[in-house]
């Protein structure tokens, strides 16, 4: 059960700009297409409030960050949509807005890492990982938009404290991640999301510590002691696709982590200096709110 909670949770935090939007049940007027943004507000259609379904998931990932072993997760995979005031759950991911206006929006954000076993070979004899759960203020800053929001380029700035899943939770560091978004409306009635990002990563040096840090008394012959440090962790590129084909939602992601140049590279548990993340998910709605709002996602 707590893979699964990690591996929904992750999907969720790394596949954000994939989720795709419902069709709406009252569409807006057309109107014609601008080179520039528009200067009115922009009619948004009624959708449901709630959205709830249910599929499957597909992950593929390193056991860590710089790690040449890998685990795969087949699991079932909820499909929830909340357009509340202040709760959303949409093609933005899971977030608690704290200020929403048109060009900037403060919101918590979540992130999570699943747990890693003491049998990988680079850490072989050293405490298992457990896994964790991040959440923390994130700044979104419009930078760009087209006409009626087909694509929009964002800034985006999560700040996130991880905590340890374990009988006794513990509080494992924090990571700072900021990164440009490109969201896209393709298709003729803006049937697929597109999401493309791309920015640095920084934790501090008791997250590193948690993952590369070798103290003297897990050194070996072949794993020297190792003292980890906090600062650049290394450059992340993601892309995510996903549609609605009336009740049926599919989505997939892949995302390039580069550690060349992290201030961790020379610990003797990174064995790649980068890594590749590949997630799928297909969900079918079960049900849906009677009550619907005003929402563009």
């Amino acid at each position: 059960m707590k893979h699964a909670l990690l591996v929904a949770l992750l999907l969720s935090a790394i596949a954000a700009g994939a989720a795709a939007a419902d069709t709406p049940v009252e569409a807006p007027a057309a109107a014609a297409s601008a080179p520039a943004r528009d200067t009115g507000p922009v009619p948004q259609p009624q959708r449901p409030l709630w959205e709830l379904g249910l599929g499957a998931s597909g992950l593929t990932l390193p056991d860590y960050r710089g790690s040449d072993q890998r685990h795969a997760y087949l699991l079932p995979f909820p499909y929830v949509v909340y357009r509340g005031t202040w709760l959303k759950s949409d093609r933005k991911g899971t977030r608690a807005l704290l200020l929403d206006s048109r060009d900037v929006e403060i919101d918590l954000s979540f992130g999570a890492s699943v747990p890693t076993r003491s049998d990988t070979q680079a850490r072989e004899g050293m405490p298992d990982l457990p896994g964790s759960v991040e959440v923390g203020p994130n700044l979104n800053i419009v930078l760009a938009e087209s006409a009626r929001e087909r694509w929009t380029l964002d800034l985006r700035l999560p700040l996130r404290a991880a905590v340890s899943l374990e009988r006794s939770p513990r509080y494992v560091g924090a990571t700072f991640s900021p990164n440009i978004n490109l969201d896209i409306r393709a298709g003729a009635a803006s049937q697929w999301n597109i999401g493309l990002l791309t920015g640095p990563l920084f934790a501090n040096r008791r997250y590193h510590a948690q993952y590369y840090q070798v103290d003297p008394v897990y050194a070996t012959a072949e794993r020297r002691a190792y003292d980890a440090h906090g600062g650049y962790a290394g450059w992340q590129t993601l892309a995510s696709t996903s549609r609605r084909w009336g009740p049926m939602w599919l989505a997939g992601f892949v995302r390039h982590e580069s550690l060349h140049g992290s201030v961790y590279k020379d610990s003797p548990l990174v064995r790649r200096n980068s890594g590749l993340t590949v997630g799928f998910a297909v969900s079918w709605v079960i049900a849906t709110s009677s009550q619907t709002v005003a929402s563009d996602d």
